[in-house]
């Protein structure tokens, strides 16, 4: 037998497993390194975050990525040297974090990347009926698992497009093995670039768990905060946007996009909500001329009203909303505006996953970490026949020699 096929065989028998989740989002910050300890497999999954570091990414770093990110015409020599490239990088940002850290590649069982988005396309946002749900993220797993020298699952969306889903969100799973709660009725709201929600059931019964994209969280106010103030990556702590007033008009006017009338569930990216739709919507509410800081204002509030209004809708009838307990995770849980006009729009109690033992800024890349054993070690978690969450292991896996 293949010694690498000895390895799994012996890796997915193991009573636990490390296990290094990598995360890098839409908002291009860096590459988010989880070292996880995780014991069994699907409801019995136990997992334990021995160490977190995110590795900023520099301004070149960015600027190559941005040369292709969610845009439609692009040097296409240059997407196939980025996928080298950036595989390359975060195989090297991987070991400087296991030195950083004193542990060896040879203690690490595997290593779940997720790679970085460059273009997310499912069929509600291209329209094209030849064409199926699609999303590409770069940073090859044979390079990581090569140079690292540890077995790599990279590329775990694109199983879920192949069983029907968009590809995201992919936290659902995750969320439900580790974050369900019997008694409790739970939102799971990752606010990255992109929003997300899981809905867990106090039943914990998979066939009622509910996963969607909502809209923008980060990603408007990021980079309109990077184009008034190029020094700046984001507006931290809503500094600027607390000292601005939402405008009416371009509110209502970012809200007119049928993305948002569309039936849940649904995914979306910066493909759709960029500086363009912005700009669009300056122009038709007659808004040009607004301040950088009401601009923020609106676009924050945005972020919370399309957030809260999706929780509102895909929970219509629910009359206990307000014994919900919603945990926050991502970058947004650190923006204080946008926490508490949720709390103005949303009757539930606030918390934050690292109340439930996980970073909130952990979070993604221990979920792609724990995708990882689901495929290495676990079993089939049967979450029905529902669109958007199709019971599938999911991550191609890459030996390192």
């Amino acid at each position: 037998m293949n010694s690498n096929i000895t390895a799994l065989f012996t890796i997915a028998q193991k009573p636990s497993r490390r296990i290094i989740g990598l995360m890098s989002g839409t908002s291009l910050d860096g590459l988010d390194v989880a070292l996880c300890n995780i014991s069994g497999s699907g409801e019995s999954t136990s997992v334990t975050l021995e160490y977190f570091h995110t590795v900023e990414y520099t301004d070149d770093i960015k600027s190559e990525i941005r040369k292709v990110f969610a845009k439609k015409t692009i040097d296409f020599q240059h997407l196939a040297l980025l996928n080298a490239w950036i595989g390359s990088l975060h195989a090297q940002m991987i070991l400087d974090c296991l030195k950083r850290w004193g542990v060896a590649p040879s203690e690490v069982d595997a290593i779940a990347s997720h790679g970085q988005t460059v273009m997310h396309a499912p069929k509600i946002l291209h329209g094209q009926d030849k064409f199926p749900n699609a999303t590409l993220q770069i940073g090859d797993g044979d390079h990581i698992a090569v140079k690292t020298g540890i077995i790599t699952l990279s590329d775990f969306r694109q199983k879920h497009i192949a069983a029907g889903g968009e590809g995201a969100p992919l936290a659902v799973y995750g969320d439900y093995f580790i974050f369900g709660k019997q008694g409790e009725n739970r939102i799971l709201l990752n606010m990255g670039g992109i929003a997300n929600f899981t809905y867990l059931p106090a039943s914990m019964d998979p066939e009622a768990v509910f996963v969607t994209d909502t809209g923008p969280g980060n990603t408007l106010i990021d980079a309109f905060t990077r184009k008034h103030f190029p020094s700046l990556a984001f507006d931290r702590d809503a500094a600027i946007a607390r000292t601005g007033t939402v405008s009416i008009p371009l509110l209502a006017a970012l809200k007119g996009n049928e993305f948002f009338t569309k039936p849940f569930p649904k995914t979306t990216g910066p493909e759709l909500f960029g500086q363009s739709y912005v700009e669009t919507a300056l122009r038709h509410s007659g808004t040009e001329s607004i301040s950088v800081s009401d601009l923020l204002a609106t676009l924050t509030r945005f972020s919370a009203e399309t957030i809260a209004e999706a929780i509102g809708s895909a929970l219509a009838g629910r009359s206990d909303i307000a014994s919900f307990t919603a945990y926050l995770s991502g970058g947004g849980m650190h923006n204080p505006l946008l926490v508490e006009w949720l709390r103005e729009l949303l009757p539930c109690r606030f918390l934050r996953t690292d109340d439930l033992g996980v970073s909130g800024d952990a979070k993604e890349a221990v979920l792609f970490a724990i995708l990882a054993n689901e495929t290495l070690a676990g079993g089939r978690s049967d979450f029905g026949s529902r669109r958007g969450i199709p019971s599938v292991s999911m991550g191609k896996i890459s030996l390192p020699n």
